[in-house]
């Protein structure tokens, strides 16, 4: 049997959805149709993808590892049959916060002076890949480590530590801080796109406390509110400013890695250019 781009969307649906009865409304199908569909793509792939045995749908392992590549393989599709794209192709390029840092401006400049004939989208995306796996984007600029398997990497830059604060917060009054400092309070962690967890501390010397959030903006109005303290790189104060937000350096803490990632296999053929530009605009220091 053939498989169809009809049976990637039945899929992704029954993923978003979970559930039959919606994603079947959502396709326009009935729901023996849209069953059948995801029995024809199991059939073919050897594998099942959906855990039947509850009433909300969800996807086994193998479902799970076939969702990034089916959303993938459609993006592709979908970028290669729009009309606009045949008037030039642009370059998409994902970040979950903070871009380039100070350098994002002048590498946006930069490009369009030397390509212009490609437009380079930045787009913020809050997944752990800057929906690079969903295939969303052509590259991402990544922070820390990335586990996520078909993507390639290459590092740009590594970013010191520091801590953010409420501008009333008792550690305002700290030139610099420390791991041991921040233990008394609580922490809020971006457990989507954040490079903080608490293997940061030492076992027996972690905070207690923590409010986990799952974007930036969140990430932000809890530390402005005083709901707890950040841990963040060089790159979010000149990109985050704010009044109500005070940054101090975490000098006992490593460095954050920044990468350009990208996937394996075929791909934006302007990717290169962008790894050899983004080296250039750091090299120089341009901001």
């Amino acid at each position: 049997m053939t498989i169809e781009l009809r049976h990637l969307r039945a899929f992704l649906a029954i993923a978003d959805e979970g559930n039959v009865t919606r994603a079947a409304a959502r396709l326009h199908l009935s729901q023996p149709a849209l069953s059948r569909t995801l029995r024809q793509l199991e059939d073919h792939l050897g594998v099942r993808l959906v855990d039947r045995s509850t009433h909300h749908l969800g996807l086994t392992r193998e479902g799970h590892t076939f969702r990034d590549k089916a959303a993938a393989a459609l993006a592709a599709v979908d970028t290669a049959l729009d009309p606009g794209g045949t008037r030039g192709w642009p370059l998409r390029l994902g970040h979950t916060w903070a871009a380039l840092g100070d350098h994002t401006v002048a590498l946006l400049r930069r490009w369009d002076e030397t390509w212009p004939g490609t437009p380079l989208e930045l787009l913020r995306i809050d997944d752990r890949t800057a929906g690079l796996s969903q295939g969303k984007v052509d590259a991402a600029l990544l922070r820390g480590a990335v586990t996520c398997a078909g993507l390639r990497t290459e590092l740009l830059v590594t970013e010191r530590r520091v801590v953010v604060m409420a501008a009333d917060s008792p550690l305002v009054a700290l030139p610099d801080v420390t791991l041991a400092d921040l233990a008394a309070h609580p922490i809020a962690l971006n457990t989507v796109s954040g490079t903080t967890s608490m293997d940061l501390w030492p076992s027996g010397a972690r905070p207690v406390t923590t409010l986990e959030v799952s974007n930036t903006d969140e990430w932000l109005i809890a530390v402005a509110a005083g709901r707890a303290v950040g841990v963040s790189t060089s790159a979010t104060p000149s990109n985050y400013a704010h009044p109500s937000l005070v940054y101090r350096p975490l000098v006992d803490a490593p460095p954050v890695p920044v990468v350009l990632a990208w996937r394996e296999g075929p791909g934006h053929p302007a990717v290169p250019d962008l790894l050899a530009l983004a080296r250039q605009v750091l090299a120089a220091g341009d901001a």
